[in-house]
């Protein structure tokens, strides 16, 4: 025990299945920064992609191991992993998806009690309810990324101890994401040029992949409405469709040619400049027909005073009520979520400049966690 209170440096090893884009990944690249600031030593394991190169950079180690396939072969991987986490010496292993929180809870199961890691989960979303699901319960502390998905793990998973919840917000960076920032002139004219149709208008920006459950159909009515309603709007969805989701990418397509609405919705597809996009835009929305964890790509557009409106359910309802209560939007009340469009787009209430849901809290709770749990006794 007095080994372990001298010991100030941790070693953690954060795993999921890619570094590529996302929330998740993002939030995992920040957290191993953030470690290596304080002092630890910050270990990440997935499958590769466009992050490791900013995740190495700030000193960080990247190993790359296919911990994120549904395969019965990644159970393959169960023993090599309990050997790394011995030859790593790692004091805290964060499991942040379920194919590798299955992956490390085996490896740490067999451990010795007395020596191995603490295990640590994070549950990201409002996953499918089932036994697959539940072992993102089963952290010895588990981060809940807003009251919603407390709320959700308590209500599923009623064995689940609540001390071992901590709800820890995601973040953002109020400097990456100043209050009232544009894009420079060169940027916007480069933008309208590719999308002519939407100069001079109303900017109304829904941000998401291409898939049911983010509201595209909502959008395209709501669209067609503020039409009706001689408002001069141009639609912006922007996301890229999977393989698998090209079927509905151009049930989407047909939908608004047929509406007559192709010069009035641009599709951008997968962009590497969204916060340019939702600086420019007049309102973002959030439109998903099932609750969302969190939803930061909402918290990203108020920070920059953007006003924003969303379906008041889940973590979007969350960040709503706190920040911009004016954006809140009755589900399934297609009529009343029109009106509050139309009056948001001609006579928008002011964002309030804030540093609301800061990324500073986020990587310090998360680290004072990693820190408690190392000290915490063994149970």
């Amino acid at each position: 025990m007095a080994k372990e209170q001298e010991k100030t440096s941790l070693t953690i090893l954060q795993m999921l299945p890619a570094l590529e884009s996302g929330g998740v990944e993002r939030g995992t690249v920040e957290i191993a920064h953030a470690l290596v600031e304080r002092g630890h030593r910050a270990l990440v394991m997935s499958a590769g992609g466009r992050q490791v190169g900013p995740l190495t950079e700030c000193g960080a180690e990247h190993f790359a191991w296919p911990v994120g396939e549904k395969s019965l072969k990644s159970l393959l991987l169960v023993g090599k992993l309990r050997r790394f986490l011995v030859d790593q010496k790692v004091d805290i292993v964060h499991a942040r998806s379920r194919v590798p929180a299955w992956i490390a809870f085996l490896a740490w199961r067999g451990m010795d009690p007395a020596t191995r890691p603490r295990f640590v989960t994070t549950v990201h979303g409002l996953y499918s309810v089932n036994r697959y699901s539940r072992i993102m319960t089963r952290g010895e502390r588990i981060i809940a990324v807003s009251n919603t998905v407390r709320d959700y793990i308590l209500r599923e998973y009623p064995d689940t101890l609540p001390w071992r919840i901590q709800v820890i917000h995601r973040g953002v960076d109020g400097s990456a994401y100043p209050h009232g920032w544009k894009p420079d002139p060169t940027w916007q004219r480069t933008f309208f040029e590719q999308f002519p149709q939407a100069a001079g208008k109303l900017l109304l920006t829904l941000p998401g992949r291409i898939t049911r459950l983010k509201g595209h159909e909502d959008f395209i009515e709501l669209v067609a409405r503020m039409k009706r309603r001689g408002l001069p709007v141009h639609g912006l969805i922007v996301g890229g469709a999977s393989a698998s989701k090209e079927r509905y990418w151009h049930k989407l397509h047909y939908r608004v040619q047929s509406m007559g609405l192709a010069n009035d919705i641009s599709f951008t597809g997968q962009r590497d400049d969204l916060k340019n996009i939702l600086a420019i835009s007049n309102l973002a929305l959030s439109l998903s027909s099932q609750p969302e964890s969190f939803g930061r790509t909402t918290l990203e557009a108020l920070r920059l005073g953007v006003p924003t409106a969303g379906y008041d359910h889940g973590g979007v309802g969350e960040i709503l009520r706190t920040i911009y209560p004016a954006g809140l939007l009755p589900l399934g009340r297609i009529d009343e979520t029109c009106q509050r469009i139309a009056h948001l787009l001609q006579d928008p209430e002011p964002v309030p400049a804030a540093d609301f849901f800061p990324l500073r809290a986020m990587l310090d709770q998360t680290l004072d966690l990693y820190e408690q749990l190392a000290r915490a006794p063994r149970r």
